[in-house]
């Protein structure tokens, strides 16, 4: 696996079982709802994006896209969950030859 698949992957499950603002995440029927926007997110997170663009793009999804209430801390938490991956996986990567 490459350090782009993993953090996909990464992004995929964070924005499901995590992020979640639909409530979805314990029905398997709906575990790819969140998909249409994993590849955003993915862009953002690997470009380098702040916590504090990355909370803004899931605020804007919410109130956009889905009609939500703005949950910005639960948001942040989410966003410094996303940054905390890239670092991670930025770091297992460069130690592997």
């Amino acid at each position: 696996m490459t350090f782009e698949q993993e953090l996909y992957q990464r992004i995929d499950e964070v924005l499901h079982y995590l992020w979640d603002p639909i409530g979805v995440a314990r029905e398997p029927f709906a575990r790819d709802e969140y998909a249409a926007y994993v590849p955003e997110v993915f862009g953002l997170v690997a470009e380098g994006a702040s916590e504090q663009k990355l909370m803004g793009y899931l605020l804007q999804v919410e109130a956009d896209a889905m009609g939500l209430a703005a949950r910005p801390s639960h948001a942040r938490r989410i966003a410094e969950m996303l940054v905390e991956w890239r670092d991670v996986l930025e770091q297992k990567y460069s130690e592997t030859p």
